[in-house]
Parts: structure tokens; C-alpha cells; sequence
């Protein structure tokens, strides 16, 4: 552990227990409801497996964003739109790290999820933060869940024309073909 990991420690376990209402993922959005499903996976880690350091935040790692593979997309597709979620945020609601947009592909590889590749589109988050922002759980507040939710939809989305995350849903609305979910774990 990092020193100036050392230093949240007792602020973790004092939060242990504090953590958001799941109902309150973007992913139980009546608006992204969709009956098409996808399989979204990595090479990098099972399905509930735990996320590699080196795809990982700050003292943990560099932010890489992991490869990601999926099934087949949809006939319609022209958007594809990756949410990365923390679900144990010791808050009210499930933290967002990485809101993206990009053209359909059958898969990205390890560490293309970058904002200098114009292939990829951010809704810019806390403090204006627009990449990928890898898993950083508060140290000793326990294992946190991390989900990768994948959308093809059949128009794009315009994220630059969004002012907060709160209006995602709203955006794609009627918009969403298929959906699919990754779930990787973290602890510190």
C-alpha cells in the first residue's frame, strides 16, 4: 500500500458500511430498458473477476482502459455508448468514471479508450474529467463492484450537447437496441 493511501484508511472503515441504493444505477433507467441483449467481456478479467492493476486509477495503476469484446451488435447500430460504474461508492448513488461514445467495432483493445483517439467521444464528469478513469476505491472501505454496461443504439448520441450525466438517460431514449453488462471487482 502507498503511503498516502495509508493516510485514508481510517476514513474507509469508517465509511465501510455507507454505500449507494444499487436501484440507482443508470442501468435501471426505465429509458435504457431494451429486450436485445449483448455479452460484453474482457480478456483481462471473468465476470466478477478482479480488475487488473494496471487498468486501475491513481497508486493502484495508470488508467489503462482494459480490452473489451461483446457478441454480436444489433442490425440498426450506429452508436455504441460504454458506462463505467462504481457501485460501492460510499455515497448516495453509484459513482460514474467513464461516460464514452464511439462507431461500432467488435471490440476495443487494452488502453484504446483515450481522449486524443477522435474515435471516442466523453461526457465529461467530476470536475470536468473526460477519459477513462480506472477503478480507485477509497482504501479500507472494502471490495468495490465495477460495472461496464455496453448500449447499441441506432442514432448517435451527442454527448457534447449534455450538462450533467443526469440527462443520459433522457438522450437516449427509444435509442437503445441492446445492452450488455461486465461486472469487475477491487478492494484496497
Amino acid at each position: 500500500m502507498h503511503p498516502v493511501e495509508a493516510l485514508f484508511v481510517p476514513l474507509g472503515r469508517a465509511l465501510r458500511k455507507r454505500r449507494p441504493d444499487e436501484a440507482l444505477s443508470i442501468a435501471n433507467a426505465p429509458e435504457l430498458t431494451t429486450g436485445g441483449r449483448l455479452t460484453l467481456t474482457s480478456p483481462a478479467f471473468a465476470d466478477g473477476g478482479i480488475i487488473p492493476a494496471k487498468n486501475c486509477g491513481a497508486l493502484i495503476g495508470t488508467s489503462i482502459s482494459p480490452a473489451l469484446e461483446w457478441s454480436a451488435l444489433p442490425d440498426g447500430t450506429v452508436d455504441l455508448l460504454l458506462v463505467f460504474e462504481d457501485l460501492d461508492v460510499p455515497g448516495p448513488v453509484p459513482g460514474l468514471h467513464t461516460v464514452v461514445a464511439f462507431p461500432p467495432t467488435g471490440g476495443v483493445e487494452e488502453g484504446a479508450i483515450r481522449a486524443d483517439d477522435p474515435r471516442f467521444r466523453f461526457l465529461p464528469l467530476r470536475l470536468g474529467v473526460a477519459r477513462y478513469v480506472g477503478p480507485r476505491p477509497l482504501p479500507g472501505h472494502g471490495t468495490h463492484r465495477y460495472r461496464f454496461h455496453l448500449y447499441a443504439l441506432d442514432a448517435p448520441v451527442d454527448l457534447a450537447a449534455l450538462s450533467s450525466p443526469a440527462e443520459l438517460p433522457g438522450a437516449l431514449a427509444g435509442h437503445v437496441l441492446a445492452s450488455g453488462t461486465l461486472l469487475g471487482t477491487r478492494t484496497t
